[in-house]
């Protein structure tokens, strides 16, 4: 890595510690010495898993959610997802999550890879994970969680998302892996759990 590109943390400042964020701002010295100021928000990592049904003919379905998201204020069409417990691990934190949300619980997973949504303002990080061999159960939502659980073939999701009727960040990035996979240009090692 360049150190021309460096900054380096001088003072480090907590403006808010909420129940799943934080806004940190933090004084940085800058590669050609000056100082600068970086607000961001610090957050804990999360999952999101895409849940494959396999029907016989080859084709799949998938379990999707719809969600009210506040900040937008829509109903938007998303993968299950969540974020990581304290000390969670993400394939852990998958399972829980798909199993809470859905009621699906799964006998093989694959993790595709992890990106970061906003690199600009933002530590958060989302793992993505694939899972299949669902076996259908009850859900056990939070309190304050409200959502549908609906499956969609692949096709008829892909059209939504070519139409921009999907918009969530993780949920288009997801569908980039699975377009991969299921062209066979991607090969996820699967594992029984």
């Amino acid at each position: 890595m360049s150190k021309t590109l460096l900054e380096t943390a001088v003072h480090r400042e907590e403006l808010y510690h909420g129940k799943i964020l934080h806004l940190q701002r933090d004084t940085v010295e800058l590669p050609n010495g000056q100082t600068a100021i970086r607000e961001y928000v610090v957050h804990p990592g999360a999952v999101v898993i895409v849940p494959i049904l396999e029907r016989e003919d080859g084709s799949w379905e998938l379990v999707l959610e719809r969600q009210y998201r506040y900040p937008v204020a829509k109903v938007m069409l998303e993968f299950p997802a969540g974020k990581l417990d304290h000390g969670e691990e993400c394939l852990a934190s998958a399972q829980r999550e798909l199993r809470e949300e859905t009621g699906y619980s799964a006998a093989e997973w694959a993790h595709a890879g992890l990106f970061h949504p906003v690199v600009a303002y933002s530590t958060e990080f989302i793992d993505v994970w694939f899972a299949r061999g669902l076996t259908a159960g009850d859900r056990d939502l939070d309190e304050e969680e409200f959502l549908e659980v609906l499956t969609l073939p692949l096709e008829e999701f892909l059209d939504q998302c070519r139409t921009g009727s999907v918009t969530d960040g993780k949920t288009l990035i997801a569908a980039h892996w699975l377009l991969q996979i299921r062209a066979g240009a991607w090969v996820p090692d699967w594992q029984r759990v």
